[in-house]
Order: C-alpha cells, then structure tokens, then sequence
C-alpha cells in the first residue's frame, strides 16, 4: 500500500520557488513521522500552464488508485492563483474522485464561506500550516480520521519549525529567486495588510538562521529575497545579518550577490546606515513600503509613519548608498483624492529611489479594511479585489490611474528611459505631467499592452515634441541615448538617420544628454549618474 501526498502551488512565474511548500515539506519529518515525508513531493507549476496539463502531472505524482492507500494533494491558495487553483482542483475531483483535497494559504484562511474554492476541498486549515498540515496527514494516513472541515492552525514557537532552506534544489539555486525569512509577523495594523492580524514579529533564532543561509550560499545560492515584514526592526539581528553578507563579499569580490530587504522607512538609526554604506552597487535592493504621505490617509488606516524621519532617511538612502529603492504608493486608500496622491508622488519623487511602484488597493480577505469596509468604497468582486470607487474617488478616476501606472511601469520602472523621464516629468507636480502624458497616449495607442520600446521611442517623442513642448533635438537626444544604452537594436521612426554605429558615439551621446538634463528639478545627480553608468 503506497500512500502518496503531493504538495502544489501555482506560482505567478517560474522565477519564483514557494518558500511556504518547502516549510511543509521540511515539517512533514519533525511532525508527521519520516515515513510520511518519504512518500511526500513538492510539485510547483504557474498560473499561464493549462489546468489539464497540471492535472495529469498531478495524476501521474499520485500514482494508480490502491486500495486503502491515501492519495492527497495540499494546495497553497493566495490571491493571485485563486482561480485557476479552483479550475485545477475541480478537474482533479472529477478525474481522480479518491484524491483528498487539503487548502491552506492566506485567501483560504478567512471568509471560507463565501469561496466556491473551499465548497471543492475535503479539509481546509486556516493560518499557520508548519505543523498543522502534517498532523493532519498523519491523521488521514494512519487515524483516526479527522471529523471537521476546517482546521485552525497552530502556532508554535519557532523553535518547533524545521527550516526549510536545504529543500531548496540546485536547480533552485541556479534559476530561481531563493525566499527566506528571518522573522515572521509584523508589529503595525495597517488596515490594508492581512499582516495587521499578527499580534507582533516574532524571529527565528539567528544564529541557526544564519548557518542555514550560510549553507545556501556554500552551495550557490546568489539571489537572497527577505520576506521579512520589518526587516530592520531590531537593528542588532538587521547588522549581523547585514555583516554576514558583507563578509561574503570581503571573501569573494568577484562573486555576484543580490540580497532584498523589505525597510521600514521611518527607522534607520546610524548603526546601520554605517553597514549600509559600505555594500557596493548592485547588491542591495530595499523595498520600502510609504503607501500614502497623506497624515489623513494614515490615521484611517492605523498607519504610524513618522513623515519627517521617512524623508530624511529616503534621501540619505539616495544620496549616500548604493542600495537600489525599491518604494511603494497606494492608490484608493480611504480617504485618498487624486490630488492627494499626486502631491504624495511628488513629494516621494523628489527624494531620488530608484522606482515607485504604484499598486491599486486591494480588499484582501480578512484584513481590518474587509471586515469593515468604509462608506463608499466599492470593490471588485473578482480576484484580486481591487478598489473600484471611493468616497474620493470616482471609477473614471480609478481607471486612469490603472492606465497610468501600467504606462510608469514601462516608461519609469523600466529603467529604459532614464534620460528622457525628466523631460516628461516637469514642475511643478511631475505625477500630473505624467498623467497628460498617460491620457494623450492612451487615447493615441488604445492600449496599455503589447507596446514595442520602438513603439514608446516614437510614442514618447511625439508626445515630447507636441504637448509636452520640448525642442525635437533635446527629445532626440535624451531618446537616443536611452534607446542605445538599453541595448536595443532596432529603428525607431523618431531616432531614423541618428543612430550611432559604435560605441564611441554611444558615450557621447549619453555625455550630451548629461548636460540637458542635468537641470531637472526632479532628479538627484545620483540619479544621473545611476541612469547612465547602469542602463537597464
């Protein structure tokens, strides 16, 4: 009799390795008895791969009905692969009726009634699964059977957690991003986070952490994500951890190294802007959440952000590190007008991170704002449950935004115009110069998708020469220079007749944009220098 669990997730791209199936896997020996993780694999596929495809891996994971045998599939359910989990899951049922179907993951852990995806489950276990998913397996295998549906998880101490890191394969190391975490949890009650639900961060032990990143890197791991909510709330473990990655570089200089951080923005005490300031360029990358500068906004949503302190320290990190800015706004937050948030971009502009990634708000189950929605605020009933009007907003106002970030995305966080950006971004309020940019292309292409960077060459400097008023040489060269130091090889009608033919050229194109940029309000001369020693 062979029982066979399998653990599955769709993820929303290869690249990514779902650190979540590999702490089950881990756990399936502590606490689910060896026997149970010996006839246990992790199978990772992504949400564009067609359901039946998936099944018959599935299938073929799970072997031939056997008599007594329990054949189990646990799926990881989030936002992002709700529905197509539930296309999946309902073809499984229908093909292999014996197969027990287990949830867990933060879209399955709130609000069960109203999910057409849980109705399709035998078990569903809400929160935390580390040790909760084996028990229930050993339940399922060996008895005796469990009787409820839907199974609180348990929180254990840290301590009782295996680590998860050595599930990690070569081909992980290789070609994927590796997910870790230091700490789980989050101390803030940010109405929009599911995070606000934990009643504090809680860390692993750093130094049996520490052995385990040190044992990742040993074998070739290169690119380390922190999922850490709050990475640099206790600065004593944010250094040693910060140390640790300095001394791999001091150890081997030539070996590339990616580390992320999620920062919280209002504490950087000067201990580790010390240690920060000393990583060279391309190896941090902070992400740092502001969502809103509004202190309105802020106080509906329980967000505690100390204004002044985000600013001194965002400019530091611009100015005086190497460290690639990765921040964050939120649009549709309560109580947040267009103009609001426009003089919140403005302001976040002006102190020089390298992206602003701008997010549509979701109402994510189980969160302070889902279970109590504001007057006037209308969602999207769909995943990912976006905002669709509020009592600030109106749906044509929310719809020009998803237009306008699409177009930041590729025009701004693209890093492929970083020449050319502060001519479209123009004082005094550069997001409103980039939302006549964003409604004249709109209307000029009809679409946000499918746009060549020959397309947005053309497009951009049309816009640039006509609307925007800027002399066709000035757009030309700051074009030109971009368009070259992307890599691109192709003919834009806009650069026809100026492309140069060697590389000599390509400098001094990039040197005379220099000069007629070096004038934008809007950008630090980090910023320049970063656009043109590094094009993306």
């Amino acid at each position: 009799m062979q029982h066979r669990i399998v653990l599955a997730t769709l993820n929303a791209k290869y690249i990514h390795a779902s650190l979540g199936l590999r702490y089950l896997y881990a756990n399936m020996a502590r606490h689910g008895g060896a026997d149970l993780q010996a006839c246990t694999v992790l199978r990772e596929f992504t949400i564009h791969r067609a359901a039946q495809d998936i099944v018959d891996e599935l299938i073929s994971s799970l072997g031939p009905t056997q008599g007594g045998a329990v054949k189990l599939v646990g799926f990881g359910i989030y936002v992002w692969n709700v529905v197509p989990s539930a296309a999946v899951i309902a073809l499984l049922k229908a093909q292999r009726p014996d197969v027990k179907i287990v949830l867990g993951g933060p879209e399955v852990s709130h609000e069960l009634p109203d999910q057409a995806i849980v109705a399709l489950a035998h078990h569903v276990i809400t929160g935390w699964g580390d040790v909760s998913f084996p028990k229930l397996c050993r339940a399922l295998v060996q008895g005796p059977q469990p009787l409820m549906k839907v199974i609180a998880g348990q929180q254990p101490p840290l301590d009782d957690i295996a680590l998860p890191y050595a599930q990690y394969s070569d081909t992980d190391l290789a070609h994927r991003v590796l997910y870790v975490e230091a700490s789980r949890g989050c101390p803030f009650k940010c109405g929009f986070c599911i995070s606000a639900l934990d009643k504090t961060a809680w860390a692993f032990d750093l130094d049996t952490f520490l052995a385990e990143m040190a044992a990742l890197y040993q074998r070739g791991a290169r690119t380390f994500k922190f999922v850490d909510r709050t990475f640099n709330l206790k600065i004593d473990a944010s250094v040693r951890i910060l140390e640790f990655f300095l001394a791999r570089l001091a150890a081997q200089p030539a070996q590339p190294l990616f580390v992320h951080f999620e920062l919280v923005p209002d504490q950087l005490p000067e201990r580790l802007k010390e240690c920060i300031a000393r990583f060279p360029a391309g190896v941090l990358q902070f992400e740092i959440g502001i969502q809103s500068l509004n202190p309105v906004v802020q106080q509906a949503i329980s967000r505690r952000q100390d204004a002044a302190k985000t600013e001194a320290n965002l400019c530091w990190l611009a100015s005086h590190s190497q460290a690639h800015l990765h921040t964050d706004l939120i649009f549709g937050l309560p109580g947040e007008s267009w103009e609001s948030f426009g003089q919140g971009f403005d302001a976040l502009w002006s102190w020089g991170p390298d992206e602003i990634q701008l997010g549509l708000l979701k109402r994510l189950r189980g969160t302070p704002l889902a279970n109590k929605t504001p007057v006037g605020m209308v969602f999207d009933a769909e995943p990912p449950y976006t905002v669709l009007e509020t009592d600030a907003l109106t749906r044509a106002q929310v719809q020009a935004f998803l237009r306008l970030a699409r177009y930041w995305d590729l025009v701004a966080n693209s890093g492929r115009f970083s020449n050319t950006l502060p001519l479209l971004l123009q004082a005094p309020s550069p997001f409103e110069a980039f939302a006549r940019f964003s409604h004249w292309l709109w209307f000029a292409k009809g679409r946000t998708s499918g746009l060549s960077p020959e397309d947005l060459v053309d497009a951009v400097f049309d816009y640039l020469t006509g609307p925007g008023g800027v002399a066709p040489a000035t757009a030309r060269a700051a074009l030109l220079a971009d368009y070259v130091g992307s890599g691109a090889r192709a003919s834009p009608r806009a650069l026809l007749g100026h492309l140069p033919r060697h590389s000599q050229a390509i400098v001094a194109g990039q040197a005379g944009v220099a000069s007629l940029v070096a004038e934008s309000p809007t950008h630090t001369r980090r910023q320049h220098r970063h656009a043109l020693q590094n094009p993306r």
